[in-house]
């Protein structure tokens, strides 16, 4: 009974967690899309790192949906999406690189998202894909991370976003251990919380780099 009444509590706290994740999901890419836009350019940004970071989102959403897995577990998926889009096009604006070739290129993402979420593609396939985003993810964040230690300056990155990253990549690791225990996303959450812990701190350390 006592059992019972623990796990009933963890359970409670890991749907919690769970809600706050996706809740503050909704922020995660605000900041930097609204310093782009304040800004009115894109220097320093990655447009390969963004595009490394949507194949992992897209791959990483796919597989919890064509897996089962509870909703809350992966909502934020969707609402990080969203955002990685919004902030890939105003990058491909400001770089002037929206023409014929991001428009095809456009096409065959939506086309590939859908055969996944719509079953056209094995799900052992996905499986298959899922440990790929580990290092997929990981690069893109390694990349900001020595942009930062090479430069000593973060002025242009939002510490903000980076802690929105680091802390709900582990809340995802308590999650899934109440409900899962996929070691595959366990491995993929991990790192990346340990990844987006160190860009988090390097940016606010180099925050305001000194001037000679």
């Amino acid at each position: 009974m006592v059992t019972s009444s623990g796990n009933d509590i963890i359970t409670l706290f890991a749907n919690f967690l769970s809600v706050i994740t996706v809740a503050i999901c909704f922020i995660l890419k605000i900041p930097q899309i609204l310093t782009i836009l304040k800004v009115g350019n894109a220097k320093g940004i990655n447009i390969i790192a963004l595009l490394m970071e949507l194949s992992s989102y897209t791959i990483m959403m796919s597989y919890n949906y064509r897996s089962g897995y509870a909703i809350l577990s992966y909502l934020e998926y969707p609402i990080i999406l969203i955002q990685e889009i919004i902030l890939i096009v105003c990058v491909l604006y400001y770089k002037d690189m929206l023409n014929i070739t991001s428009l095809a290129g456009a096409s065959v993402y939506f086309l590939t998202a859908a055969s996944f979420l719509l079953g056209m593609v094995p799900l052992g396939l996905l499986a298959f894909l899922v440990p790929l985003c580990t290092p997929i993810g990981a690069s893109s964040k390694v990349v900001q991370l020595y942009e930062i230690l090479r430069t000593r300056n973060s002025e242009s990155v939002s510490v903000l976003t980076w802690f929105i990253s680091a802390f709900t990549n582990f809340t995802r690791v308590f999650t899934i251990c109440v409900e899962s225990m996929d070691l595959t996303l366990l491995l993929n959450f991990t790192i990346n919380t340990f990844l987006s812990s160190s860009v988090m701190i390097a940016a606010y350390w180099f925050k305001h780099p000194k001037r000679d």
